[in-house]
């Protein structure tokens, strides 16, 4: 059988395309369906339209209507990733930003203009770049990260327990990571609202995204410049080090890639757990009654609802063939999470619980794969163990069908999480918490792997002349789940 072909490039037959009736036309040029714009609102429904109509790839519209092959199959896009002899992320070789289709202003070129990041990069230049940057993760402190994500989140909530109302989109899930991040990095004092403004605006595609991605470089090339001068032992500065000799603007870029990648998927990702927490009866009783940690919550709503929902462009090294499609060298392609992962072919039953399942898409793939995934998925189980620990009563302020969300080619966030709970006390966010009293039951909220902790056992009681000196009994059972969360913290 011979793979069909939609020219993306000019260089295929032009009368190949969409068949007259096809619901495709009246979208754009040549019948095919957009990305975004109104037609879009909705990118969810037009990728399993697209799944209908051409199967796991399929031609679609970018902004300004450059053409793009959409892959919306499971194992396609994990075939895509996985082959960098055949797709690379290096954007100069896309035929759309050789011959202008791709204009200088384009509202994504901060997304698919080259840079000299691992991102883009291939062989040994990968190699150098990718191992810089895992190298500088592999010293980060996970055990001290996850103490600040905790007291972070307390700081957080400090700002509104004693309102009894909240809003856990802008006064939580947008903040906590960049928090972090800003930690991490060693730029604790660059944490506030602008930053965390523009880091969101410009992956959104919008007029003012390229004035937020300069405001971004600049923080962290200043940083750069600090950090060169007076090395301390945070990320930024074990980057600067590394024996690759990453130059200032390939440092500056990795921050940035590290930064915006981590604090946007984290975002949605928080947000998405506790909008399903509060929404969804079933999910919160596995989670009150222990059939479900945090940490299995999480992977859930990666399934579910990645917090990327697409990665452009990979693009053909040469002429090949996915899904059926005869992709022709050039092409650009879009990795599709959302899409990928409800290939019917993968989750014929999207009901179906996912726990323990990794093989999602959510963290790419292949040579490109999320190389800080531990660390957003620490933030989101501690930030949400932590917060609802805090506020066990939180409840939904709204009805659910009034919830809205704010979608890009990107990803799709929730625009506002509206809940009301009884008010709480202020707590000092740099105390430890106190066990003096075990509860004799669990707490609501369950926490992930064991540690090596052990109970310890009680006093005996003090031994006289007639008495023999009692066998100390084994430690009891309440108490240990106390000690387990503080071990889980970091405390």
């Amino acid at each position: 059988m011979t793979p069909e072909s939609h020219s993306l490039t000019g260089t295929d037959d032009p009368s190949l395309g969409p068949p007259p009736g096809c619901p495709a036309h009246g979208k754009g040029p040549g019948g095919l369906r957009r990305l975004y714009g109104p037609e879009a609102e909705d990118l969810g429904a037009v990728y399993e339209k697209l799944r209908a109509e051409h199967g796991a790839v399929a031609p679609a519209l970018l902004h300004e209507d450059v053409p793009i092959w959409v892959v919306l199959g499971h194992g396609e896009n994990m075939h895509m990733v996985r082959t960098p002899s055949q797709y690379s992320r290096d954007t100069r070789l896309w035929t759309a930003l050789q011959d202008g289709t791709v204009k200088p202003d384009h509202p994504l070129m901060p997304i698919i203009a080259w840079q000299p990041i691992c991102c883009h990069a291939e062989g040994d230049e990968h190699l150098r770049l990718r191992g810089a940057v895992t190298s500088a993760m592999s010293t980060i402190d996970h055990r001290g990260i996850r103490r600040h994500i905790n007291r972070a989140t307390q700081h957080l909530v400090n700002k509104f327990c004693e309102e009894g109302r909240a809003d856990l989109v802008a006064q939580f899930a947008e903040h906590l990571p960049m928090a972090v991040m800003c930690e991490i990095f060693g730029m604790p004092d660059e944490y506030n609202d602008r930053i965390v403004h523009a880091a969101r605006d410009m992956l959104k595609g919008t007029e003012t995204a390229i004035a937020s991605n300069a405001y971004i470089m600049d923080v962290l090339t200043r940083l750069t410049v600090r950090r060169r001068a007076e090395p301390k032992g945070d990320f930024t500065s074990r980057l600067i080090n590394d024996p690759a000799e990453l130059n200032d603007e390939e440092v500056a870029q990795h921050l940035r890639v590290v930064l915006i990648v981590a604090y946007e998927a984290t975002a949605n990702l928080l947000a998405n757990v506790l909008r399903v927490v509060l929404t969804d009866p079933g999910f919160r009783a596995q989670l009150n009654g222990g059939q479900m940690t945090v940490p299995q919550a999480v992977e859930q709503s990666l399934w579910d609802e990645p917090p990327f929902s697409a990665v452009l462009p990979y693009v053909a090294k040469q002429e090949t063939e996915l899904g059926g499609r005869r992709i022709r060298k050039g092409d650009g392609l879009i990795l599709g999470m959302e899409p990928g992962n409800v290939d019917p072919r993968v989750r014929p039953d999207l009901k179906a619980n996912m726990q323990g399942n990794r093989s999602h898409l959510a963290f790419s793939g292949g040579p490109h794969e999320c190389p800080g995934q531990d660390i957003g998925r620490a933030i989101a189980d501690v930030g949400v163990d932590a917060l609802l620990t805090r506020l066990p009563d939180v409840q939904l302020d709204c009805e659910e069908h009034e919830l809205r969300w704010r979608a890009s080619i990107m990803n799709r966030h929730l625009v506002e999480l509206p809940v009301r709970f009884a008010p709480k006390p202020q707590q000092d966010v740099m105390a430890r918490p106190a066990y003096a009293v075990p509860s004799q039951n669990p707490s609501n909220w369950q926490v992930g792997r064991p540690g090596p902790q052990t109970a310890a056992p009680e006093p005996a009681a003090p031994a006289t002349a007639q008495t023999p000196t009692p066998t100390p009994e084994p430690a009891p059972r309440p108490g240990v789940f106390r000690r387990l969360q503080r071990w889980w913290r970091g405390m």
